[in-house]
């Protein structure tokens, strides 16, 4: 298994990182704004899991939204 990683950064808004969790995996708004809160907090969250192929697909939408995103290892 494998998770995405969003990283904190000095760009983008919390509620317009609340926005692309919402729109690019679905979460409701409490549990996007926990992710969110996470990364602004711990400087990181693990905000997906899957198996490889999934968890680069999904850190590569999130780049095309601006977010800093890697993988590793869950």
């Amino acid at each position: 298994m494998w998770q995405v990683i969003v990283w904190d950064d000095p760009v983008n808004l919390m509620v317009y990182v609340v926005y692309v969790l919402r729109t690019l995996f679905g979460y409701p708004k409490e549990k996007a704004t926990k992710l969110m809160l996470q990364v602004h907090n711990e400087g990181r969250s693990a905000v997906a899991s899957g198996p490889r192929e999934k968890v680069e697909m999904d850190c590569h939408r999130l780049h095309r939204y601006g977010l800093s995103a890697t993988i590793e290892r869950a």
